[in-house]
């Protein structure tokens, strides 16, 4: 007599679907979902490719990540593209979640009558930079900058110097997006010397405005010029800035880094920047400037299209009433106490048999601001064998390689996430 069909030993969908692990998982991305995905291991199940007690476990792999993963940044970039730039403060986070569910976003809960949009962070925007009369937002950088090429300039020329015509990121190129909105550029100057007269020439009845773009991720020295934004103000027609980053007001440290509020004062009719770099909260791209400019660009069927949702404005409103960031946290640590974190993380090391040193780093204020700034700093330094481990752990722990050697700079780690990267360490297995 022959043995029991292994198909049979394949477990029942809704007693698979009982496990705790897949009850978690349909939680998190649907049950139809998880439901499909043991459907599928049960017939790799019933073809013989895996065990019939595997099913759980193969259905589960087969699940796509319910979300980003979080990730412990210790490259000592502060505003890292490819991990989203700035990391969101705790009232930031509080507010996205708070907005997860229906919220005021554009209701008078005293009236029960329709209200402005978003009004927190435009009412917040406002009060942050008092020098511009009126403010609005979109939903990045480059949104900002189509909103106002759009309005201000269709069918018409915009004059921006040729050593600001830059490279944004991924391939995407300022002059192509901008005659995407259908303007027409006016170059003037060279790559590293434009002047006052070189705006004047070029500026005539077709002029929809000058455009200035600070240069945020390079910089030209040597034999260079450049006319600054209360000089363009004088020519007659409106200037627009793109200040890139989003610092608001002056920062001591970023002496060279534009403002919004120092912009404004110089004579700018319109200021544009985004809200994940310096100022430390959601993407977003921010329009400041003169009420009637900005009131032109919001009643512009375009800016429906470049709205922000309920979550960003949630994050921008709590991110502008909390100057403690952790953008402005890292930027601001103070090197003596990253050393003596670093030093305690290393004793710790050491304690467990695992060695590492203590070595002088620098850090840098990364996606497209500050381009030259160096803020010194302390890292651990491991074998560079730990790099790909480090980044496969739960949490992923991404430092920087450098000379062989993988540098871990605790800048931008939260000091409480401090023992989980020591944990995250010694998980790696010894290679000797």
């Amino acid at each position: 007599m022959g043995g029991v069909d292994p198909r049979r030993r394949v477990p029942r969908t809704d007693a698979v679907l009982a496990d705790p692990r897949l009850v978690a998982a349909a939680a998190a991305v649907g049950r139809d979902r998880v439901k499909a995905a043991v459907r599928q291991a049960q017939d790799r199940a019933r073809r013989g490719e895996i065990t019939p007690e595997a099913v759980p476990v193969e259905a589960l792999a087969a699940l796509p990540s319910a979300a980003p993963r979080a990730v412990l940044n210790a490259t000592g970039v502060l505003l890292h593209t490819n991990l989203g730039r700035a990391a969101l403060s705790d009232a930031a986070v509080a507010a996205v979640v708070a907005a997860a569910g229906h919220t005021d976003v554009e209701l008078d809960l005293g009236t029960g009558r329709r209200a402005r949009r978003g009004r927190d962070a435009v009412d917040a925007l406002a009060a942050a930079v008092p020098a511009a009369e009126a403010v609005h937002v979109v939903n990045n950088g480059a949104a900002a900058l189509v909103l106002a090429a759009t309005v201000l300039a269709a069918d018409a020329e915009i004059v921006v110097s040729r050593g600001e015509l830059v490279e944004i990121g991924d391939g995407f190129r300022l002059p192509d997006l901008l005659t995407s909105t259908g303007a027409r550029l006016r170059e003037v100057g060279t790559t590293n010397r434009t002047t006052p007269a070189d705006y004047a020439a070029a500026i005539g009845p077709r002029t929809g405005f000058v455009l200035k773009v600070h240069p945020s991720n390079f910089r030209v020295t040597g034999f260079t010029s450049a006319v600054p934004v209360r000089r363009l103000a004088a020519l007659g027609v409106p200037v627009v800035v793109d200040i890139g980053s989003g610092l608001l007001a002056p920062d001591p440290l970023l002496p060279d880094e534009p403002d919004a509020t120092t912009t404004l004062r110089a004579g700018a009719d319109l200021v544009t920047a985004s809200g994940d770099k310096l100022l430390g909260g959601p993407q977003a791209g921010l329009l400041l400037g003169s009420a009637a400019l900005v009131e032109r660009l919001r009643r512009s069927p375009l800016a429906r299209a470049l709205r922000v949702d309920k979550l960003t404005l949630a994050a921008l409103a709590a991110t502008l009433g909390d100057r403690d960031t952790p953008t402005r946290t890292a930027l601001h640590a103070d090197p003596a106490v990253l050393r003596t974190r670093t030093e305690l993380l290393r004793d710790g090391l050491a304690a467990e048999g695992c060695k590492a040193d203590v070595v002088p780093s620098v850090a840098v204020v990364g996606g497209g601001g500050a381009p030259g700034v160096e803020l010194d700093s302390w890292a651990l330094s491991l074998p560079e064998r730990y790099a790909g481990p480090l980044r496969a752990g739960d949490p992923p722990v991404l430092g920087r390689v450098a000379r062989g050697r993988l540098l871990l700079d605790l800048r931008c780690v939260p000091e409480h996430a401090d023992a989980a990267v020591r944990v995250a360490v010694l998980a790696v297995p010894d290679g000797d």
